[in-house]
């Protein structure tokens, strides 16, 4: 029979595991000196954008991180630590956090993985400046349309300039 500890502690490593699998971007931060209704403000801005806050212990998020692994997110866990992961956009998850991060000195961002691949906090603050998904997606489509815009105006001005002829010699020859 297990223990109750022991029971809770793989229901943690279980969870961790599987919010880091099924998620394609989580946050490694930790945090210290941060109230209640900072963290709880924390948890709403990012509730809004789709991500979700899960709260580990460093030795059972230790282990799970080698299981599966990610050995080099697991070296950079300090402190009382903080996982946020998401499967939204995660340029937009990581403005809150490195903004939230600015203005209060308690909350440190040490890493993260995106798609798979481990980032570092310096990676994690240029995905910050990325503009979001929406904004990309609108100026790709700008992009795309702009050779098809461009031939429209050169066909546009062609007519015109045919019109323009005709009503020249129409007026050339007594017309109105």
């Amino acid at each position: 029979m297990k223990k109750v500890g022991q029971v809770l502690r793989e229901n943690l490593a279980s969870n961790l595991k599987e919010g880091l699998q099924s998620r394609s971007n989580a946050f490694v931060l930790s945090y210290s000196r941060l109230s209640a209704g900072q963290m709880n403000n924390l948890r709403k801005d990012l509730k809004k954008i789709g991500a979700q806050v899960f709260v580990s212990k460093n030795r059972i998020a230790k282990i799970a991180l080698k299981e599966i692994q990610k050995d080099s997110l697991a070296e950079r866990i300090k402190g009382q630590t903080l996982f946020v992961w998401s499967s939204t956009d995660s340029a937009e998850v990581s403005k809150t956090l490195v903004k939230f991060s600015k203005e209060w000195e308690g909350l440190v961002i040490h890493g993260g993985l995106l798609e798979g691949a481990v980032m570092n906090e310096s990676e994690i603050q240029r995905l910050s400046e990325l503009p979001s998904r929406d904004v990309l997606l609108a100026q790709l489509l700008q992009v795309m349309q702009s050779p098809i815009t461009g031939l429209m105006g050169v066909l546009n001005g062609k007519t015109r300039e045919l019109i323009y002829l005709l009503k020249q010699l129409s007026e050339k020859k007594g017309g109105s």
